[in-house]
């Protein structure tokens, strides 16, 4: 009777042995993958929140770009163009205002300086533009201012340093003041047709 309790409560040790063990088994791999598939979703949420970033990062730069291009400063149909011409031969400056060309409106300061690739951009903006270059010639705008008959007549200086008739004018130095007499009997120098416009112009 002994022996087969003895032996009963073998078998249910061993029963109880390979029950437990076939739990502990099966509570491990349970664990495993609970684990594997909470690395799998950081994993995912992870890799989604640097796609988001770089697609942010993407536009932002998109966005960065466009708005400077947009902003950038181009050149006015109204704008005033100036030409600065210096002459080494004679050391004079002369400033030249044109019309801007219809090719030009619109440009930005990049495309200008493509354009006119011989000057220097001393001044930009959308409506003003300042362009600078240097000669080693004369510039061919010397002149002098003489009474002739009574009336003052200008002189064109040439190369040679001689005086050539340019325009004889009909401003009359009879109502001219004594000091502008004077100088017209000596003779007037003048350079660059710019000076020679608003002296004309102050004596008329």
């Amino acid at each position: 009777m002994k022996k087969g309790i003895i032996a009963l409560l073998a078998i249910a040790i061993i029963v109880i042995g390979i029950i437990s063990a076939i739990s502990i088994n099966n509570s491990k791999k349970n664990r495993q993958i609970e684990e594997k598939i909470e690395a799998n979703n950081i994993n995912e949420i992870s890799d989604k929140v640097t796609d988001e970033c770089t697609e942010e990062l993407n536009n932002s730069n998109g966005k960065s770009e466009i708005e400077a291009n947009s902003t950038e400063e181009k050149i006015s149909p109204t704008a005033s163009l100036t030409l600065k011409k210096y002459y080494k031969q004679c050391e004079h400056t002369i400033n030249e205002y044109i019309t801007i060309p219809k090719e030009l409106v619109n440009k930005t300061k990049d495309e200008l300086e493509k354009l006119y690739d011989n000057w220097e951009v001393q001044q930009f903006s959308s409506n003003n533009i300042i362009l600078y270059r240097e000669f080693e010639s004369s510039c061919g705008q010397h002149y002098i201012l003489r009474n002739d008959n009574g009336k003052i007549t200008i002189y064109l200086i040439n190369e040679n340093d001689e005086e050539e008739i340019y325009e004889q004018t009909e401003i009359s130095i009879e109502y001219l003041t004594q000091r502008d007499k004077e100088q017209i009997e000596q003779g007037i120098r003048v350079n660059g047709k710019e000076e020679l416009y608003q002296i004309i112009e102050d004596f008329e």
